[in-house]
């Protein structure tokens, strides 16, 4: 399923903690310095946003994947 199907969605909490979802359940709580450097990158565009929360929560393509029935 690709990100425009079943987009990510985010929350920062008032103590700075990342809230990543995805299909309406929390896919990653991210905190501390991690989520520091995260949350200034975040709301420039849907697109950017997407790709962000998916390469850190480890839930995109790396493009080296066979596409099932494509030997």
């Amino acid at each position: 399923m690709s990100l425009e199907d079943d987009p990510f969605d985010y929350q920062v909490t008032k103590s700075g903690v990342l809230i990543i979802r995805r299909g309406g359940r929390t896919v990653m709580e991210l905190g501390g310095k991690k989520a520091a450097a995260l949350i200034p990158k975040l709301g420039r565009s849907h697109e950017s946003d997407q790709q962000l929360l998916a390469r850190v929560t480890g839930n995109y393509r790396h493009g080296n994947e066979r596409q099932h029935g494509h030997h």
